[in-house]
């Protein structure tokens, strides 16, 4: 399918009750408002063409850039096209959901975590803390920088009440992927999780709650799924 043929059937696959939903989640026009399911059952296969993509992502709609980022392949894209779709996505979700869990797929993850992650700005930071907990979920622990891992959680510890908004957020699911992904330092983020205990986000007018990460790291436990890594951060 051609990016025109693409966003006709995204336009019919649209319904009002889904787009308030994801509106209040968030979202920003344009959208059709097509449920996640939907586009998997419906249009990812049809899509072969990275640049098929690409064009979905420039268009600015909700609904094409998360499919652009259901269906490019990370090994196509670049750190450059990273770093725009970071600033041109849709809304934070587009951000946390899309760019972040694709880029935690790259070469280029952390590097560009800690990229976003000093942006400064709220919806790059949250990308960034978004990048490094996706990654943590996928890259074997042989490769990832146990120094590094242990200064960011002693960052979120100090400063996660004062972050911002979305940020806490993201800080917060990167301890719990610590916890959960990354057996070597499981004490480290139980400690800190305790020592962080709720976090509180504004989440807007949505029933949405921020995890409490000791109670999460504990189910993972209780589960003997500490380790176990994800084959994709992107679904």
């Amino acid at each position: 399918m051609n990016t025109n043929e693409v966003m006709r059937q995204l336009e019919s696959l649209g319904s009002e009750q889904t787009k308030k939903t994801l509106c209040k989640h968030g979202a920003n026009e344009p959208i059709f408002g097509v449920k996640i399911g939907d586009m998997k059952k419906f249009l990812v296969k049809k899509i072969k063409d990275s640049d098929v993509s690409r064009e979905l992502f420039a268009t600015g709609n909700y609904d094409a850039q998360y499919l652009a980022g259901l269906t490019i392949n990370p090994k196509a894209i670049t750190k450059e096209e990273l770093l725009n779709w970071a600033e041109t996505a849709n809304c934070s979700a587009i951000n946390e959901a899309i760019v972040a869990s694709l880029a935690a797929e790259t070469p280029y993850a952390i590097e560009l975590a800690k990229i976003w992650m000093a942006s400064g700005e709220e919806r790059i930071e949250d990308t960034g803390w978004s990048c490094y907990a996706n990654y943590l979920s996928l890259a074997p622990n042989e490769e990832i920088n146990e120094t590094e891992v242990l200064e960011l959680l002693e960052q979120v510890e100090k400063n996660i009440h004062a972050a911002k908004n979305s940020v806490k957020y993201t800080m917060n699911q990167f301890v719990i992927c610590v916890g959960t992904y990354y057996p070597p330092l499981l004490e480290k983020a139980i400690s800190v999780a305790e020592n962080i205990g709720q976090v509180h986000v504004d989440m807007g007018d949505t029933s949405c709650k921020v995890p409490l990460a000791t109670g999460y790291i504990e189910k993972v436990i209780e589960k003997d799924r500490v380790g176990k890594k994800r084959k994709r951060a992107i679904c």
